[in-house]
């Protein structure tokens, strides 16, 4: 059995070596070893210093979050007392950082007496992005020696910092130079302090320096911070520990950093937020899937279409290093999408993101063409033409005897079928959806849709291009609208029919705006394009033929020419990208409502909220029901990652299960009721959701497969 720290002694110099694969996680098992080693080390009178170090690609990625949920983080040997201890050594202790530091990673660190790491390693604190802050001492050893500015940028933000900018700040000693193995040369480095008599350097001894600080530096940080973090609870609490760092003695700080720790551990953001940092890691294992499945190799990828959709695209394909063939039909509109991409990477340099020559190295990768045959190399073809099904059976015809064999065709489909289309080709089982969310560039998502004939190497090839691009790639079924547009559709038909009921746009998207979306409904109809909705509802006119009000407002603003900002009036009317509040959208809306015998009335925020989360919610319990998702909190990452849901809700699921089933349940089998004739269509609770409500279990609890 591996132990998981090893011990050696090298030229008097004990070596503990972190070895739990694979993120050397610093749960009970490790601390239990380490602090065992640690004692070892400091019993034997021929051992004349330690040295930290590790195995892997990491030295730690920190505490083991899973303890956290079960209750056992605090077991003994508990972090903060390991690491008060190791301070504590009578003799001298250097941590080795052969890579990346994080968290209790990092925390381990700071207690050592000395830090010598490898060039390319990053540091961070990323607590703050799961609901919680440093509890073992970051709070309050970092400041004391990086100084407060730096301590609380890093720690507030949970963005790592390169070796050289800890060395510049003082949190790093001593860079690894030369061809010397790592590990021997941070023996010698432990060596020569010895020899220079070097004075074990304790955090709890120094106090942060203040003076260099402008007047009123913390009370204007942690302003910036309250404005920033609307929702979150963790990042304030941040401030508060650095603050204690800054005014209390060590000791006294470690206990008030303690008591911030615990309670940002017990709140629903922190619940909300490492459901969200599991469920996305959970994202790429698929039960059908073996692993032994492995994945086609990707070195050219063809994108047909250059607009808005298809430059974003290559951009991310072209910013991974992977080259790009872009395909429009005529040389006018691929060359306005060549000019938009560079134009695109301009203001980059403009921000100070890329240099001129990282531009210039980019589009090296990217060649446009207008001609089909060119792509008949690619490894992978996505398709990004407009959403239209006869167009894209057409393109699928034509890229089935272009492209080689083996080669994966995709579609980039936002509702249709990936089944309808691959049924254009002789290859269905090459065929599969990516459903890249606007911007493509920047939005994280990727909706990997498995048709019922898609390869399994095609599927995993599709989760590994997510990881490669940097996004998170979510496998889902076939069905209109896949998963994320499946649950934003009843959500932004109840914030329409709201408005024929008597609520204003305005009113229906600052309710959703301060229970945390990015943005309401109607803002979003407009920045999307109202005539992109009616496009798509025109496609599947069964749909709505049996409710006369659904989405009537945006048909007749459609009707009207206002398709959002693109035409200056949608739901708003716009100054450049300025909204103004246009009160003819509701006389418009008390127009129609009279038309159709709807009675307007008062209607207040927690009905609105209500009514629009509530059918989001039911409809999603029927996606993971059907099997189209495998699991809730599949669909909370496409939310939080592709549809502006809160993360310190976790996702519309995670919401659900915090609030209660029960009370789910209750709540659309009220709207049922009240809403009469229109409640009796559209408040029908999931059979999912009955079930789990009786059951008194939660929707994290339910796997693809199971009856509902």
């Amino acid at each position: 059995m591996r132990e998981s720290v090893s011990y050696g002694v090298r030229n008097s110099v004990a070596v503990l070596t972190l070895n739990s694969p694979p993120v050397n996680a610093m749960g009970q098992t490790l601390r239990r070893a380490l602090k065992t080693h640690l004692e070892t080390a400091l019993a034997d009178d021929s051992v004349e210093a330690i040295v930290l170090t590790s195995c892997g690609k990491l030295f730690s990625a920190g505490a083991d979050i899973g303890e956290f949920a079960a209750g056992v983080f605090t077991a003994e040997p508990s972090l903060p007392g390991l690491f008060d201890q190791i301070e504590a050594s009578p003799k001298l202790v250097v941590a080795a950082l052969n890579g990346g530091a994080f968290g209790g990673g990092l925390e381990l660190a700071l207690a050592c007496h000395y830090r010598y790491v490898v060039p390319e390693a990053q540091l961070g604190f990323p607590e703050v992005s799961l609901g919680i802050l440093p509890g073992a001492g970051g709070t309050q050893r970092l400041p004391r020696l990086v100084g407060a500015q730096t301590a609380l940028e890093m720690i507030t933000s949970g963005r790592p910092v390169s070796a050289y900018a800890a060395r510049k700040s003082g949190l790093v000693d001593e860079l690894h130079s030369g061809e010397e193995e790592f590990v021997s040369s941070a023996v010698g480095f432990t060596r020569l302090l010895l020899k220079e008599g070097a004075p074990l350097r304790s955090c709890r001894r120094l106090s942060v320096d203040l003076t260099k600080l402008p007047d009123g530096y913390l009370r204007q940080f942690r302003d910036e911070v309250a404005l920033r973090s609307k929702g979150f609870y963790a990042p304030l609490r941040c401030v508060q520990a650095v603050e204690a760092a800054c005014t209390l003695p060590f000791r006294e700080g470690l206990k008030r950093e303690a008591e911030l720790f615990l309670e940002c551990l017990h709140t629903p953001q922190a619940r909300a937020q490492q459901h969200l940092f599991f469920a996305e890691r959970e994202c790429a294992t698929i039960p059908d899937l073996s692993k032994k499945t492995r994945p086609r190799v990707l070195k050219l990828v063809g994108i047909v279409g250059a607009g808005t959709m298809g430059g974003g695209i290559a951009m991310a394909f072209v910013d991974a290093g992977i080259p790009v063939r872009l395909l429009d039909k005529d040389k006018e509109s691929l060359e306005r999408g060549m000019n938009v991409i560079r134009d695109n990477y301009h203001n980059s340099v403009l921000r100070g993101r890329l240099t001129c020559e990282q531009v210039e190295a980019r589009m090296a990768l990217l060649q446009g063409t207008l001609f089909f045959d060119e792509l008949g190399d690619a490894d992978l073809v996505i398709e990004a033409a407009y959403e239209n099904m006869a167009v894209k059976k057409e393109i699928f015809a034509t890229l089935e005897w272009i492209c080689k064999p083996g080669a994966i065709l995709a579609t980039n489909t936002s509702t249709l079928s990936v089944d309808e289309i691959a049924a254009a080709t002789a290859r269905p089982q090459d065929v599969i959806g990516l459903h890249f969310f606007s911007p493509a560039r920047i939005m994280r998502l990727v909706e990997i849709v498995h048709g019922s004939r898609t390869a399994p190497e095609v599927v995993v090839t599709a989760l590994e291009m997510a990881k490669k691009i940097k996004k998170v790639g979510v496998v889902v079924g076939v069905c209109f609208g896949f998963a994320g547009n499946r649950m934003l559709e009843p959500y932004m038909r109840e914030a329409n029919r709201l408005v024929l009921e008597g609520a204003s746009p305005e009113r229906v998207d600052r309710v959703l705006t301060d229970f945390g979306m990015a943005m309401g409904v109607f803002s979003m109809a407009d920045m999307a394009g109202n005539d992109v909705g009616v496009q798509i509802r025109q496609s599947r006119p069964d749909q709505y033929r049996h409710d006369p009000s659904f989405f009537l407002i945006s048909d007749r603003l459609y009707r009207m020419g206002r398709f959002g900002q693109k035409s200056g009036r949608g739901f708003y009317g716009y100054q450049g990208r300025n909204r103004i509040v246009d009160p003819e959208v509701n006389a418009l809306a008390e127009e129609l409502a009279a038309s159709l015998g709807i009675r307007r009335r008062p209607i207040d925020d927690v009905e609105i909220l209500e009514r629009c989360l509530y059918v989001m919610i039911n409809e999603g319990a029927e996606v993971i029901a059907e099997g189209v998702a495998i699991r809730s909190g599949d669909l909370d990452v496409i939310w939080c990652n592709g549809m502006g849901f809160p993360v310190f809700r976790g996702g519309p699921m995670q919401y659900a299960d915090e609030i209660g089933i029960d009370g789910i349940v209750a709540g659309i089998r009220g709207y049922r009721q009240r809403l009469e004739e229109y409640g009796a269509k559209w408040f029908t609770p999931s059979p999912l959701l009955e079930r789990l409500a009786q059951e008194g279990k939660k929707l994290g609890q339910f796997r693809k497969g199971q009856q509902p």
